[in-house]
């Protein structure tokens, strides 16, 4: 069964400082983030990866991790691809404001992937570390559904006290499940940390903070897709 896994690294990083943030080596041997995450998905199943990325980018990608993740793609006989993230590659009838400098979010970086992805696919980001068990969770997810009178998408949610950091703060999705366990909503929270012995938000500049319980389902931005959101 055809599976991918679809990194998004178009981000330009302004909070990160100088240099590509997605490119930044987490270990002595030089690896990044991205490199955990392939190695992940291909171990849960996963046979294609797809780098969603910027044509300004290209040659600084290429050089830090696309040659190498092609070399060992073609060892295992798995298929790799780019996609090109623009401002300007909207559906038809929206435009893009005029003051829009950053890349869109998730749903315009999977819209680019539209004609080299007809299977189902995860898509992550490239500066999140996911682990092991949440690639065989929805790999195991992914090849065991399909749509039905319904779009069979999924999420992989985290508890919220494993999600946060001593060093500052983290923007994460709340979520809002029934008794199923089904997804009912997401609320974006940007600024949440740790806080008075917990975590919590804010959302004006820290004169106000919201605790959230430790074990809040939260996204970390891994959705999986059927092909049926793409066609």
């Amino acid at each position: 069964m055809k599976t991918t896994l679809i990194i998004m690294a178009a981000g330009i990083g302004s909070r990160f400082g100088t240099g590509i943030k997605q490119l930044a080596k987490m270990s002595p041997n030089g690896e990044i983030i991205m490199d955990y995450s392939i190695h992940d998905a291909i171990e849960a199943g996963f046979n294609k990866v797809v780098f969603i990325i910027r044509k300004d980018i290209k040659d600084a990608f290429h050089d830090a991790i696309g040659k190498r993740i092609e070399g060992i793609c073609n060892e295992l006989n798995i298929e790799f691809a780019y996609a090109y993230q623009e401002l300007d590659d909207l559906p038809k009838g929206i435009e893009k404001p005029a003051k829009r400098s950053k890349p869109w979010g998730t749903g315009q970086a999977v819209l680019v992937c539209k004609d080299i992805i007809k299977e189902p696919f995860v898509v992550i980001n490239a500066d999140d570390y996911y682990g092991v068990e949440a690639f065989k969770l929805i790999y195991d997810y992914l090849s065991t559904h399909a749509d039905d009178d319904k779009y069979r998408y999924t999420m992989v949610g985290y508890h919220l006290a494993n999600t946060v950091t001593d060093n500052g703060y983290v923007s994460r999705g709340v979520c809002e499940t029934n008794e199923n366990g089904e997804l009912v909503s997401v609320t974006e929270r940007t600024r949440i940390e740790k806080y008075n012995g917990g975590v919590a938000y804010t959302e004006d500049d820290g004169n106000t903070w919201v605790q959230v319980p430790d074990d809040t389902t939260v996204s970390m931005n891994m959705w999986g897709f059927t092909k049926s959101i793409l066609e």
